[in-house]
């Protein structure tokens, strides 16, 4: 038997409902909407009358704020109603954790479904009502609800069908390959499936799996494996011009800096990610970094500092990392910009340090632009922008981590498509973490959330254009945050007895499975069955590139596994062994039984077919004179109005600052708590006693600067940084940068490929 109950604020706590009528008033320029009411349905299998009544009005409601109806909500005959669920499939954080608190007081789990019921009154004809789901319903990850009782709430489950192999792929033509790669989406070049198929016909003779080529795919993909900035550049041409005079002198700086440095070398080749990392190998050469900390792995960028804990000196390292979801929040504001936080967080967590202080800063068109104004396939740009914030922050504020800085940057230019960039700063003593090789016989573990089929194909489509199909055909790579599972593993890490046990570690990032275990050791064997399922139906393709969140992969000697699942269950999250390290030199997974993946290491090390592209930076135009028309209130206003300008504290106040009250400095001082801080500044997180050791993070970004010549808006965006921590009291001398690059795609087109290009070269100068 299944039970509904409909919850609903009463007035004066039902603000939900205010904003959404004044944002609709205002927004859809609805007039004629009188009021907006809220309600919550539950729908959820018989409980005992008692546990039913606890659950009603402790976990369902709080009878001081909250109405409760029984089996139908309240309405008259002008009301109009319609409800929103999620999609199958998708993460519900409100349905999981009203799951979670009725099995503490019922002993088990039950079924739940939650539907937001809409109640509209005024004269509101059906395009008006239409103009308002439209605004409310993303359909990547939503669906409007059936208004009728529930039969059932178990969802249709197909027994997924057996991982097929690709019949003839190794004999395809040029043509029959090209439209293989078009009906399957991959994101792999022409050149990367061609030498894929060399590889079967000619090494492993026979065809592969539908999972050999989704996780060729993934691991390939520009996400994972930087293969634009790993592109081999055959010529560089320079236009000629009084801008481009000091980008050739800066390209001549850094062929003195290969030749320094390289020597003998000189077939090496000239690539972004060549460009990108020689500064720092020239400074260490140089011996101008000593405390900077070198390892293997590859989790975020890490540091020797020495900590004041409470007047003793104790080595530490200071991690942080910075990371782009401009797609997924594109496509699906709240979940991609919570999870590039949740992405962010993981890499220096994975190092096995807490993460103690977060920035944000994100890129957007027009947010008072009409709503009539939205370009054709894509939601509007407040929509974005608000439901992108309300992610961040909430994932932030769920996971108990302070968000320092918040920026928004207006430019037309980000109507094509948003920026989205977290960056995160974490701590650690170092006698917690221990950095071996993994050897045969060791154990990689599972820890945290379950898997499911959000984030499928996410590493290869963080990488793709925004087209007009895309808020249709890529919801399922839109991974869903879930913080409290996130806040679980960062309490585990800090365990030291735990921390010490870990050999390495990956979170379960762009690829899942393939890529997050996959990279821990150079021979695996995967056990696909073992992998905890949020729900039946996964097949083994699914399993293995899953990019499902909050999930880490450890590598433990055979001897550690019980005391840390044991210690794992103290917080309760799931630990599962899923893999083993061997000596073959392959990755292999199985799936009931069936190998369905057995691919070479030194195949996938390859990371594809070479690419290889020409050069050109173009001379930038003359840059346009501000507009000094009118008089000077006039200019003022008009200056003041700009939304760069504009006070962003509305949007600040969505953070919470003050999580851990290792803050030092607030986003806003002064005497009325209005003017910007240049940065942001917190303690070290030590867990007991105090500390007088700070950490700084800044940034520098100019979008007009960056758009009329990349390299001065490279260069502006180190100076402009290093600049602001000077201005807080820092030392740059002992500065680290993280350079984050945004371009449009850059195809075969050698203008495009010398935008990047000389970005790099204005901040390697």
């Amino acid at each position: 038997m299944i039970r509904r109950f409909f919850v609903e604020k009463k007035p004066g706590f039902n603000t939900e409902s205010v904003d959404l009528a004044q944002t609709f008033r205002r927004i859809l320029n609805l007039k004629k909407l009188e009021n907006i009411r809220i309600l919550y349905r539950y729908d959820i299998e018989d409980l005992s009358d008692d546990i039913m009544e606890q659950v009603v009005n402790i976990i369902f409601s709080e009878p001081n704020v909250d109405h409760v109806y029984t089996d139908e909500m309240p309405l008259s005959k002008e009301e109009k109603v319609f409800a929103i669920e999620f999609l199958p499939g998708q993460y519900d954080q409100h349905g999981d954790s009203a799951v979670q608190c009725i099995q503490i007081l019922a002993g088990r789990r039950p079924l739940l479904k939650v539907a937001k019921c809409v109640v509209l009154q005024g004269d509101l004809d059906g395009k008006d009502i239409d103009k308002i789901k439209q605004y409310m319903i993303n359909p990547v990850d939503s669906r409007e609800a059936d208004l009728g009782p529930r039969t059932s709430l178990t969802d249709a489950v197909k027994n997924p069908a057996p991982v097929a192999k690709i019949e003839g792929f190794i004999d395809f033509t040029d043509e029959e390959r090209k439209a293989f790669a078009q009906t399957m989406g991959f994101a792999m070049s022409p050149e990367d499936l061609a030498f894929v198929q060399t590889y079967f016909k000619n090494d492993e003779k026979r065809n592969p799996t539908v999972t050999e080529l989704r996780v060729i795919d993934t691991y390939w993909s520009d996400h994972c494996r930087h293969t634009t900035f790993a592109t081999q550049i055959q010529s560089i041409d320079f236009e000629r011009g009084p801008v481009n005079e000091a980008v050739e002198k800066a390209f001549a700086h850094y062929d003195e800096t290969r030749e320094m440095l390289y020597g003998s070398e000189t077939d090496r080749p000239i690539t972004l990610m060549d460009l990108a990392c020689i500064g720092t190998k020239d400074i260490k050469a140089r011996g101008l970094v000593p405390d900077l900390d070198q390892s293997e792995e590859i989790n975020a960028c890490s540091v020797n500092i020495t900590v004041d804990h409470d007047g003793q000196d104790e080595d530490w390292l200071l991690m942080f990392k910075n990371e782009t979801h401009n797609h997924p929040t594109e496509i699906e504001p709240f979940g991609g910009a919570a999870t590039c936080l949740g992405g962010a967080i993981r890499d220096p967590l994975s190092g096995r340090s807490y993460v103690y202080q977060a920035m944000r800063l994100t890129g957007a068109g027009d947010v008072t632009a009409p709503i009539e104004q939205t370009l054709h396939g894509k939601l509007p740009q407040r929509k974005i922008s608000q439901e992108a914030a309300a992610g961040y922050s909430s994932y932030g504020n769920q996971i108990g981590l302070a968000t320092g800085q918040v920026f928004e940057v207006h430019d037309p230019g980000f109507l094509a498509k948003r920026m989205e960039v977290g960056a995160v700063i974490a701590a650690v003593p170092k006698k917690n973490v221990r950095r071996d090789v993994p050897v045969p016989g060791d154990i990689i573990l599972l820890v945290g959330g379950r898997t499911g089929r959000d984030g499928c194909g996410g590493a290869t489509g963080s990488s793709k254009a925004h087209t007009e199909e895309s808020i249709h055909e890529s919801g399922a790579e839109v991974q869903k945050g879930n913080p409290i599972e996130e806040r679980k593993i960062q309490r585990l890490f800090r365990n030291p007895e735990l921390a010490q046990m870990i050999t390495r570690c990956n979170d379960f990032g762009a690829g899942g499975v393939s890529v997050a275990i996959g990279e821990l050791s150079d021979s695996l064997d995967i056990n696909l069955d073992k992998v905890q399922k949020k729900y039946e139906g996964l097949d083994g393709t699914e399993l293995a590139i899953s990019e499902s969140q909050e999930r880490m992969a450890v590598v433990v000697s055979e001897s550690d596994v019980d005391r840390f699942i044991a210690l794992g269950h103290q917080e309760n999250l799931e630990v599962t062994p899923v893999a083993v390290v061997t000596d073959t030199g392959r990755l292999r997974m199985n799936w009931r039984g069936d190998e369905i993946l057995n691919l070479s290491r030194d195949f996938l090390n390859t990371n594809g077919a070479k690419q290889y592209t020409d050069l050109l930076v173009q001379e930038p135009g003359k840059p346009q004179p501000f507009k000094t028309t009118g008089d000077i209130a006039g200019r003022t206003q008009k200056m003041m109005g700009d939304l760069n300008v504009a006070s962003q504290k509305g949007l600040a106040e969505m953070f919470d600052a003050t999580i851990g009250a290792g803050t030092v400095t607030m986003p806003f001082g002064g005497k009325y708590a209005l003017t910007p801080q240049d940065g942001m500044c917190a303690k070290i997180p030590v867990e007991h006693g105090d500390t007088k050791t700070c950490s700084i993070m800044t940034y520098g970004y100019n979008p007009g600067l960056a758009e009329w010549s990349p390299f001065h808006g490279g260069e502006s965006a180190v100076i402009e940084s290093l600049a602001k921590v000077v201005a807080m009291g820092g030392d740059f001398r002992k500065t680290r940068l993280s350079f984050q690059e945004y371009f449009e795609r850059l195809g075969q087109d050698p203008s495009k490929w010398g935008r990047p290009f000389a970005a790099l070269l204005g901040a390697f100068e």
